[in-house]
């Protein structure tokens, strides 16, 4: 009897360890509150229509006097800034309500706010909708900041500053929320611009970017150009701006070549990261640290965003090579801001970080490189006398996220045709005549693993593991409570059951 009730303790122990296992589903969106001033004009070359087809040999630029994209009137068609957001206006249902929605790689639904908000001034009225379709199935996401509820409909949606067509798509409806609009947002939903295996409430909900594509014919790449590279907050100021490029990428939006990493799985835009450098000093991790859980590409999260090990490592570098003495915790972990008095700028005491990422051939890397005046990040003064920063670097328990603090230094081209992310020197990642941003390569990749991206199993498989296991689990439920009622016992000297053999009165509390 003793043995039996051993069996029957662990047997139920693991049931129920593994019955109330459950994967949470976590979108790495991360707003913060800021300010930046920018000048947003581009130096553009003459009037030229181009489009961006794929070929054997990749990617190539074509005249297409006739074809619906045309790459120079999207230049320019994202406002916000780096603290709460990029967004581009876009033009839902019929007759078209105009919204600004913010644009997210790190996610894959198109959702727009349906209901009045405090913190909006707009929404999508569906009853004003004469194309609106109710698809009757409730929907809702949590990112890292803040989450939403709705119900799944179809609508027509153009852009005014993008490919010419409307396109009929799937909209999630957002019907409540919780820390998902922030105050001094001018944005009232999400452009979820990733992958079909993110979408909730399941992957049969086409993304935005995949209707694009299959219904106006254009190439399946879009590239994106953020410029709020860190310049001094003013509020006389235009807000930064961008582009959101459809169908390819425009020329005069970069500088030199681009170069393309492999996305390693087609969720989030995935890619491997093969080592970082602090100044010169290389932190010497294990690759598969940099990679642990992931490593993406996400316009939605404001930071860089590290695996804690990676952070402490990276804040260690910096100290050891910052020319600042008793710098305050508090500024690392985003708790306190940094002040100098007005006019003084910081960046000359703060060291370079570079990001080594997996070349295509993947015995090469090629390393992306971003100043200080990008990741010491300025915020409004306090007081008129002083100017103060934050630090855009922060820790991660989900995965090395690259957001808006490396991206404003680079055009990033999402070649989803080819399986491949492309980083060139941004036109707009320049003050005052100095680069921002640095590209260099190739290196060998030869001094790390051959795989750095190997790591926990991915949510959608997690989902399958967890419930077959809860399946199992109930199984194993009715097997315990058939074997509770079996004669499993220990006979003492009356024959009856004693205390100890009961497992639901010691264990179920």
């Amino acid at each position: 009897m003793t043995y039996c009730t051993s069996v029957l303790i662990w047997t139920f122990v693991f049931g129920l360890y593994f019955g109330l296992s459950k994967c949470h589903f976590s979108v790495p969106l991360k707003i913060f509150p800021g300010k930046y001033n920018i000048s947003t004009g581009v130096n553009l070359t003459a009037l030229r229509l181009v489009a961006l087809k794929s070929d054997g040999n990749g990617l190539s630029l074509a005249s297409d006097p006739t074809g619906t994209v045309n790459f120079l009137d999207m230049v320019n068609n994202l406002q916000g800034d780096s603290g709460r957001g990029y967004y581009i206006e876009m033009s839902v249902g019929t007759p078209g309500q105009k919204l600004n929605i913010l644009v997210d790689t790190g996610s894959s639904n198109f959702a727009v706010a349906a209901a009045p908000h405090p913190f909006i001034t707009l929404y999508f009225n569906t009853e004003l909708s004469s194309s609106y379709q109710s698809a009757g199935r409730p929907v809702a996401v949590r990112y890292t900041q803040g989450n939403w509820k709705g119900e799944l409909g179809i609508d027509r949606v153009s852009i005014p500053k993008g490919p010419n067509g409307t396109i009929t798509m799937n909209i999630a409806a957002i019907l409540s929320s919780d820390g998902f609009f922030l105050p001094g947002i001018n944005w009232q939903g999400i452009l979820g611009l990733a992958y079909p295996m993110l979408a909730r409430p399941d992957s049969s909900v086409e993304p935005f970017f995949n209707s694009v594509v299959k219904q106006l014919g254009i190439p399946d790449v879009f590239s994106l150009q953020m410029c709020g590279a860190g310049l001094a907050a003013s509020s006389a100021a235009d807000p930064p701006a961008g582009s959101l490029i459809m169908g390819g990428a425009e020329p005069t939006l970069y500088r030199g070549s681009v170069w393309y990493t492999p996305i390693v799985e087609e969720w989030y835009y995935q890619v491997e990261v093969l080592k970082l450098e602090v100044g010169d000093q290389n932190l010497n991790l294990d690759c598969r640290e940099y990679n642990m859980d992931k490593a993406i590409v996400d316009s939605g999260t404001t930071l860089l965003r590290l695996p804690v090990n990676v952070f402490n490592a990276v804040v260690d570098a910096i100290t050891r090579s910052s020319l600042i003495q008793d710098f305050s915790s508090g500024f690392w972990d985003g708790t306190k801001l940094a002040c100098w008095m007005k006019g003084e700028t910081p960046w000359k005491f703060f060291p370079k970080l570079s990001i080594y990422l997996r070349a295509t051939n993947t015995s090469q890397s090629f390393r992306v490189t971003i100043l200080p005046q990008l990741y010491i990040q300025p915020i409004t003064d306090v007081d008129g006398t002083l100017d103060c920063f934050r630090f855009g670097v922060s820790s991660s328990a989900s995965g090395l996220v690259i957001g808006a603090t490396v991206m404003e230094g680079f055009y990033v081209v999402f070649d989803r045709a080819q399986k491949r992310l492309g980083f060139a020197l941004s036109s707009c990642a320049v003050n005052g005549g100095v680069a921002l941003s640095e590209i260099a390569g190739p290196f060998s990749a030869a001094d790390v693993a051959a795989d750095c991206s190997t790591g926990p199993l991915k949510e959608p498989l997690l989902w399958v593991i967890s419930y077959t296991l809860m399946g199992v689990c109930g199984l194993v439920l009715i097997i315990l409570l058939v074997l509770l009622l079996l004669p499993c016992r220990r006979g003492d000297r009356s024959g009856e059951i004693t205390d100890e053999s009961s497992l639901v009165r010691h264990r179920i509390k």
